[in-house]
């Protein structure tokens, strides 16, 4: 039955919970553009933890009014495994894509691209860069759709906000990182040496190299007493007068 079909008969009714999960949506992201608004570029990733954090609660409500989703959207093989390059228009089971891939390649045709945007759980991630635009453009896509839902709102409406809440929840999550201002691929995060030349600032790394180059003392070795002879040990202090 169409959602039309459905309001125009006297069977319908507000799913169980709507009223509550869609005022709770609507609340967190009243308050997301107050935070938006306080960032910049070149801000401090600490600076992206709210909203990454708001953005998250904002998605798993969104997540509980729309239908339950698959682990692939396959309806053969609905717990199957991602396809990791999943081709644009193809669905995410691998063995489907496998199967398809088999067909073009004995057919002879081009082998279809792997589509840009790859899926987590059914749940969309954007390609990078990710920046302060990016994550401003998709929470104008989720601001346009949120002033449309309501409680006789179709399923689609709340599977796309869905995914668009996910899309600015991996920007900020990504934003919120600790950025590699050491310029060190082992410490990212470690901080900055102020007396190391240019390109070794990191202070974990500098500490290394300074150890490294301290000339280690060799143990001066005792010689080896044989058995029967007593060993002349030099005294540092001279034994008090009794």
């Amino acid at each position: 039955m169409s959602p039309q079909d459905q309001h125009g008969s006297r069977g319908y009714s507000v799913p169980t919970g709507r009223p509550y999960a869609l005022k709770e949506l609507q609340a967190s992201l009243g308050s997301l553009g107050d935070h938006l608004r306080e960032l910049y570029d070149g801000a401090h990733p600490a600076e992206y933890d709210t909203i990454a954090d708001a953005l998250y609660v904002a998605f798993q409500t969104a997540a509980g009014l729309a239908p339950a989703k698959s682990y692939t959207g396959c309806p053969e093989h609905p717990n199957g495994a991602l396809d990791p390059e999943a081709p644009d228009g193809w669905g995410r089971c691998l063995i489907c894509n496998d199967r398809r891939r088999l067909g073009q390649r004995h057919r002879g045709g081009p082998a279809a691209a792997p589509a840009g945007e790859q899926r987590r759980l059914g749940y969309p991630v954007p390609d990078g860069p990710y920046t302060l635009h990016a994550l401003r453009t998709h929470l104008r896509t989720v601001e346009d759709q949120r002033f449309h839902l309501g409680l006789s709102s179709p399923a689609e409406d709340f599977v796309r906000i869905a995914d668009d809440l996910h899309r600015a929840f991996i920007v900020a999550r990504e934003l919120s990182r600790p950025r590699n201002a050491s310029g060190c691929s082992e410490h990212p995060g470690a901080p900055i040496d102020p007396d190391a030349p240019p390109g070794e600032a990191c202070i974990f790394c500098a500490g290394r190299r300074r150890r490294a180059q301290r000339s280690p003392q060799t143990p001066e070795m005792l010689p080896r007493i044989r058995r029967g002879e007593r060993r002349q040990l030099q005294r540092r202090f001279e034994r008090p007068p009794g």
